[in-house]
């Protein structure tokens, strides 16, 4: 005979408003933490911390020297998770990322066997840097992990702990001997974020830290099982079914060639667009949407926190074509056109 399932608690809305109230203070004591070492780009911020609760991975793209790497080791050092490094090149190999199989012999027997050694994947925030100059060969060797959360060696499986988090940095200018990112491992990515330049202010106070004898700290704040919790309260966050279509419409909007598309068959979509964004760009816009409706102090997704999110969602997951290269137009002139044609109430259309 089979045994009952226990039906999960009922929660009060008293209990709800704590945890809520709870998650925006750990979110905003992160966010100060973070700008102790980093100054400036609070969107920036902003997106990755939400892209963490939202148990996502984040590609960071912006020119040499604006903080990226700085960013996510100031991150690492918030958290208290194992942290690790990889140095994307050229030469770096799958095993070089996520470890291989040696020979070791027992010294009391004499025997050789195999044995794994864990390679740099295998900590829990993982920083690929310049993560366009390696192979796709080696590139490949973060499919798994990044999705499953496991890794692959001579037909084993070796689970990552959680939380995991890939955050992956690339320079969107030196393009020589690098290596453009696969469709695949981009739609990956929750986000995509762009790093700009600072403004003349935060410039100023990042000569006055960095030229100076003291060099700021972050403190840390979270640790693993309070990350999986917050990450278990985001999925919780209450979507309405006429939101959850609206997510739905602006994925579809995406597709050229269909009677979905954004403008009809004269619109951007059929126009610009070579490959729309697939079924992980609406889980990657409700998530996001989630974490930013806690951030608002909100229990529930609005329209307003998906069309927030969906430009760091959809732009590396709307593929443009060569006519789109032709007149200069790019994937944020594109999802921003999208979000104009697609209403919030399907009866508009």
């Amino acid at each position: 005979m089979a045994t009952a399932t226990k039906a999960p608690e009922l929660q009060t809305p008293a209990e709800v408003k704590e945890q809520c109230d709870k998650f925006r203070a750990t979110f905003a004591r992160l966010k100060t933490e973070v700008g102790k070492v980093i100054v400036g780009h609070s969107d920036v911020v902003d997106a990755v911390l939400t892209s963490l609760f939202a148990g996502g991975n984040v590609l960071l793209e912006g020119v040499p020297g604006l903080g990226k790497t700085l960013l996510v080791r100031t991150l690492a050092q918030t958290l208290s998770l194992p942290f690790s490094r990889i140095q994307f090149t050229p030469d770096l190999m799958p095993a070089d990322v996520i470890g291989t199989n040696i020979v070791m012999e027992d010294p009391e027997t004499g025997r050789r066997k195999f044995e794994f050694q864990r390679g740099p994947i295998f900590a829990q925030v993982v920083l690929a840097d310049e993560i366009n100059r390696a192979t796709p060969k080696t590139q490949s060797a973060l499919l798994e992990a990044m999705q499953e959360r496991s890794v692959t060696v001579a037909g084993v499986s070796y689970k990552l702990n959680k939380p995991f988090i890939v955050l992956a940095t690339q320079n969107p200018i030196e393009q020589e001997g690098t290596y453009p990112l696969p469709e695949a491992q981009l739609d990956r990515f929750i986000f995509k974020i762009v790093v700009g330049y600072s403004q003349l202010d935060d410039l100023m106070t990042i000569l006055d830290r960095t030229t100076a004898t003291a060099q700021p700290e972050a403190d840390k704040v979270l640790d693993g099982p309070s990350i999986l919790d917050m990450q278990n309260l985001v999925r919780g966050v209450i979507v309405a079914p006429h939101v959850k279509e609206y997510v739905a419409r602006l994925v579809l909007a995406t597709h050229p060639g269909t009677s979905t598309a954004a403008g009809g068959s004269a619109g951007p979509t059929n126009k610009y667009v070579r490959c729309g964004a697939s079924p992980r760009g609406a889980q990657a816009l409700m998530l996001a949407g989630k974490v930013r409706a806690l951030v608002d102090g909100r229990y529930h997704v609005s329209f307003a926190d998906i069309k927030f999110v969906a430009p760091m969602c959809l732009r590396h997951r709307v593929l443009m074509n060569f006519e789109a290269e032709a007149d200069k137009i790019d994937s944020d002139q594109i999802v921003e056109q999208i979000l104009k044609l697609t209403p919030t109430d399907p009866m508009r259309v």
